[in-house]
């Protein structure tokens, strides 16, 4: 039976989480927790916070934990802030703040 645990409203755009998300996609738990820990990637925090949220739901289950393994991750957009940069002239230039979903599935092989 799959674990999911979804971090709504990361303030991380979807872009930087996307290629992280992809390092840890069906690797071990153990190895995957490995590898966010030495990632020098910002996004790499959020997906281990969602990751160990994951693994406390398998947890909470009747999951055997030794033999987990990430089978989804992944980044979705989310709301995006809307703001505005004057510039020359009088100009205004937007901004937009992008946010993240970040969806971490766990199952046993």
């Amino acid at each position: 039976m799959p674990y999911t645990n979804v971090h709504r409203g990361a303030r991380i755009s979807p872009t930087k989480v996307r290629p992280v998300a992809a390092l840890v996609r069906g690797k071990p738990l153990e190895e995957a927790l490995m590898v966010l820990e030495t990632s020098k990637k910002r996004a790499a925090v959020f997906l281990k916070a969602a990751l160990l949220a994951a693994r406390a739901n398998a947890d909470q289950g009747d999951a055997d934990m030794r033999r987990l393994y990430v089978s989804d991750a992944r980044a979705d957009g989310g709301a995006t802030m809307k703001r505005f940069q004057p510039k020359d002239r009088g100009r205004a230039f937007p901004i937009k703040k992008r946010t993240c979903h970040i969806t971490v599935t766990v199952d046993q092989l």
